[in-house]
């Protein structure tokens, strides 16, 4: 208190030296005080009031108007002081936040890490990239005793922090279950069951999970209104829609699914995605599925992993580098006994 109180009266001295002088060592003295003030956490307004008191002191004889105006600066730096705090207070809380975020998305890196499996003839590549800091898509494999491949894409409804949190409650509940349950539709009745009674009732999630059976090049799979796959026929050089349907997880208890499967032949491909990727956009419009089986098709001659990275290239420049929804593709491509 007694070095504030040092400050006022040097603050008062230098004013009235410099009215009297006007020189460069008077201000030297004034931004000396001033850090001073800052370091005191001296307020705006309190500044003003005292060039005020110092004034009046200086010259007692000061005009009306010239007072009255100086009353209207300090009435004015009341609210700015005010102000400045809030908003002060405000960086600070977002500084937090943001501190927070990038740390909860670095603890949901580690959390949702998976392996991408080494399979004879099947060749996979993906790429999962989140708009924001934390993702709401989800990519998972799991390896069965039987060599076979439980693989699994899924989207939140819902993003942030509880997206993330959701997830992994998914991944570590997928990881609990027992060997015999490795199924597509038994996977997600019990995941669905998981989802309903722990998850809050206005977050959903969307899920398309298969499984790969190397022995007899054979897939099976289910989907909890996840958004539809592709499989390309390498003899026809077609992709046709993989239709399953099921009910998203979550919605009911008694939610029930249907497998479906399909034997995969050399060469061809099954095609994994989120709606971050049927839903990029040019310009003002949404891209077409098509267009995304076309650019897909450009890239087929190169090994999977080539093939989603050239395709991700391909929607980040379209979208001049800026994603509005998690990006995630996956590509299983069925190669030749022995290659």
């Amino acid at each position: 208190m007694e070095t504030l109180k040092s400050d006022i009266s040097n603050y008062r001295n230098l004013l009235k030296h410099y009215i009297e002088v006007r020189d460069e060592q008077s201000l030297y003295g004034a931004e000396q005080i001033s850090k001073m003030f800052i370091k005191n956490n001296v307020p705006p307004e309190e500044i003003i009031n005292l060039h005020i008191q110092a004034l009046e002191e200086l010259h007692p004889d000061m005009p009306d108007y010239f007072r009255h105006s100086m009353n209207f600066l300090l009435e004015i730096m009341i609210s700015y002081g005010i102000a400045h705090q809030e908003h002060h207070s405000l960086r600070e809380e977002q500084s937090e936040l943001k501190s927070e975020i990038a740390m909860a998305a670095g603890m949901q890196e580690t959390l949702l890490a998976t392996t991408k499996p080494e399979i004879d003839c099947l060749d996979i590549g993906v790429v999962s990239v989140s708009a924001n800091q934390m993702s709401g898509d989800y990519y998972h494999f799991l390896k069965g005793r039987d060599d076979s491949i439980g693989i699994a894409i899924a989207d939140v409804i819902g993003k942030g922090i509880p997206a993330a949190l959701c997830m992994s409650m998914i991944k570590y509940s997928m990881d609990s279950f027992p060997e015999a349950t490795m199924n597509p539709k038994t996977i997600l009745k019990n995941l669905n069951r998981v989802v309903e009674r722990n998850v809050d009732a206005g977050m959903f999630i969307t899920m398309f999970y298969a499984q790969y059976i190397p022995s007899e090049s054979k897939i099976r799979y289910a989907s909890a209104g996840h958004e539809p796959g592709f499989y390309y026929n390498a003899q026809t050089q077609k992709f046709e829609e993989i239709k399953a349907k099921g009910l998203v997880l979550g919605v009911s208890p008694e939610a029930d699914y249907r497998q479906y499967e399909r034997v995969i032949h050399s060469g061809d491909m099954v095609v994994l995605l989120t709606d971050g990727v049927t839903e990029c956009k040019q310009g003002d419009r949404f891209i077409e599925i098509e267009e995304v089986l076309d650019v897909l098709n450009q890239y087929s001659d190169l090994p999977a992993q080539e093939m989603v990275d050239k395709a991700y290239k391909h929607f980040e420049r379209m979208q001049n580098f800026q994603f509005r929804d998690d990006f995630t593709l996956m590509v299983l491509k069925k190669e030749a006994d022995g290659q």
